[in-house]
């Protein structure tokens, strides 16, 4: 058995005062140190992912999967010590997309899928049946060990999405780890021109895991204001990371 470091934000593209807040992501980012992150809403012409993958003593590389448009998407940070396999892209509807990768790590294989759900709140139809194709996207998959999905769902543990991924044998990690999930994972509290408050507070990003892997530990990250202004955030949703056992028997 081995352990994995695990984490993925929403780092809201580049608006609402990315200048100001690239700062606190780097920071916090260059502290955590994971060895996988899955990122969203990713401006690709700005190396916003391997701006961030620089930050810290770690060596990053991006595997990116666009979404709705070929300049802007998700990307996943890998540490280079870390074998993967060839990138894979599934379309979604509302230009969405998923991507997974398969990464070693001593001998076992750990299916990795970042993802980003439709946002508008009235559509838990539309989420649900995202989830329900990614779902069937993982079922086709070669064989792993672990199959880990994080992202931004924008669905709460309330809704259709939700229930269909725990009902697929995932578990989400901080359910398991501390017996709930954050009360708010979005919005963090950013302050800014284009700031979204379409919704209730609510819990809206997961890591999910599924196969031979414990959740040593799971908790909400990039959550610090910057000192000098309470309106300023790493982004506009908090993110997440869990350290992983994985390898063995099922838990």
């Amino acid at each position: 058995m081995t352990e994995l470091h695990v984490a993925t934000l929403n780092i809201r593209n580049l608006a609402d005062r990315w200048y100001e807040r690239l700062p606190l992501v780097l920071s916090d980012f260059a502290a955590l140190q994971p060895d996988v992150i899955g990122l969203q809403e990713v401006v690709y012409p700005l190396e916003q992912d391997r701006l961030i993958g620089a930050a810290g003593a770690g060596h990053y590389r991006a595997a990116r999967w666009w979404a709705g448009r070929p300049e802007y998407g998700n990307s996943t940070l890998i540490r280079e010590e870390l074998p993967t396999s060839e990138p894979e892209r599934l379309e979604l509807s509302q230009g969405r997309s998923a991507g997974r990768i398969v990464i070693e790590r001593d001998g076992v294989r750990v299916l990795f899928v970042n993802l980003h759900l439709h946002h508008e709140v009235p559509d838990e139809a539309i989420r649900d049946e995202q989830a329900r194709i990614v779902l069937e996207w993982l079922a086709a998959a070669p064989p792993s060990d672990v199959g880990i999905v994080v992202g931004d769902f924008n669905a709460g543990p309330a809704e259709p999405a939700y229930a269909r991924i725990a009902a697929a044998g995932f578990r989400s990690a901080c359910l398991e780890a501390n017996g709930n999930e954050p009360a708010v994972t979005w919005p963090s509290g950013l302050q800014g021109p284009a700031i979204d408050t379409d919704g209730e507070p609510s819990c809206l990003d997961y890591i999910w895991v599924r196969g031979a892997v414990r959740v040593l530990s799971a908790r909400v990250v990039f959550d610090r204001p910057s000192i000098d202004d309470p309106g300023l955030y790493p982004s506009d949703h908090f993110g997440l990371s869990a350290r992983l056992q994985i390898g063995g028997s099922p838990a």
